[in-house]
């Protein structure tokens, strides 16, 4: 049982999931590690169709790819996609 914001929940809070490393693979693919330490692979050409993403097909900035207070993100932060949401559609990496 725990308190948030004056409301008592009768489970346990859901730890905040964000990434730790990201690596840029090719054919448009981002291996991370979670801060729960699992491994996922997100496939990002998925995403082109959106406007904001659409400049990511460009390989080179893809590539640039890099962690902001546990967000993958790309030019200086103007795209980024939540660690939640690359943690729930990503695919389990097993060694």
């Amino acid at each position: 049982m725990y308190e948030k914001n004056g409301i008592i929940y009768s489970d346990n809070p859901t730890p905040l999931i964000t990434v730790k490393q990201v690596y840029p693979q090719d054919n448009y693919i981002l291996r991370l590690r979670f801060s729960n330490g699992e491994e996922k692979k997100v496939d990002i050409s998925s995403f082109f169709n959106e406007k904001v993403f659409k400049s990511l097909q460009d390989i080179n900035l893809f590539k640039s790819v890099y962690i902001d207070y546990g967000t993958v993100v790309w030019r200086d932060g103007t795209i980024d996609i939540a660690p939640e949401y690359l943690y729930e559609i990503g695919v389990p990496i097993t060694s």
